[in-house]
């Protein structure tokens, strides 16, 4: 029986990319944070609130938790996929987002 490195198509990473960029995108919403300026993203995994537009811990801890678990879910799918591959992936996951949620994140 041949070897297979995974069994997980795209599509399903594709999928669950979105389904945790979105909640990541909501709660970015909720705290007031312009997650794609430059150096944000790095200042909530070091936990630095001072990003936020708004007083809400609850869901800043559960922001960067779910950054982290980006990362992680990230390096998976390079492993699976490959880096071009996942980085398509990801371009049409944050079109969609951009799509969704206009440039309330920054650029």
């Amino acid at each position: 029986m041949p070897e297979r490195t995974h069994d997980l198509p795209p599509a399903w990473w594709a999928y669950n990319f979105e389904e945790l960029d979105t909640e990541i995108a909501r709660l970015a919403l909720l705290c007031g944070i312009e997650l794609l300026r430059p150096g944000v993203i790095m200042r909530v995994l070091q936990r630095d609130a001072t990003v936020c537009g708004t007083d809400n811990p609850a869901a800043f801890a559960k922001l960067h938790n779910l950054l982290k678990l980006h990362g992680a879910v990230r390096e998976k799918s390079v492993d699976v996929l490959g880096q071009s591959q996942t980085a398509m992936i990801e371009a049409y996951v944050v079109d969609r987002l951009k799509k969704r949620f206009g440039d309330r994140f920054g650029s």
